[in-house]
């Protein structure tokens, strides 16, 4: 199978298509360890040299990984989010406050609006913070 070392060069290819797809980088580490096992392939080693060599560069090329930033997804809630929601950070005008909760027009249709935790009644222009379900969360613009 790895005889003439076409084996490792091919499969490092056909991880790196797949890395392409899933965009996880560990597909792409397990790559270089197919490289590695082709280089030691060039250098005259055998088999069971190859596949220890691939085994032990694919192991700690995983675990630099896992040990980066870039092994790590860092969630941000998206309600927050003005890369997702456009609309935080726009103001808009409240004229009239029920105990924290109020409807506005924005954007051409009436909103439920709430007041972020320690926000106060008293101003006309509020700035929306986030988003919860349906309703914009809203602080006094200062």
């Amino acid at each position: 199978m790895a005889a003439n070392g076409l084996f490792w060069w091919i499969g490092a290819g056909v991880l790196v298509l797949l890395e392409l797809m899933s965009g996880t980088f560990y597909l792409l580490m397990v790559a270089v360890g197919f490289i590695a096992g082709g280089i030691a392939h060039l250098f005259g080693a055998g088999l069971e040299i190859e596949l220890l060599v691939a085994a032990l560069v694919a192991m700690i090329a995983v675990t630099v990984l896992r040990r980066s930033k870039l092994g790590h997804v860092t969630r941000r809630d998206a309600s927050h989010d003005p890369g997702v929601n456009l609309d935080i950070g726009e103001t808009l005008k409240v004229n009239e406050w029920h105990e924290g909760r109020a409807r506005a027009l924005y954007r051409g249709a009436e909103w439920d609006i709430e007041l972020a935790p320690g926000e106060t009644e008293g101003a006309h222009m509020y700035r929306i913070t986030a988003f919860s379900g349906n309703t914009l969360v809203v602080a006094a613009t200062r």
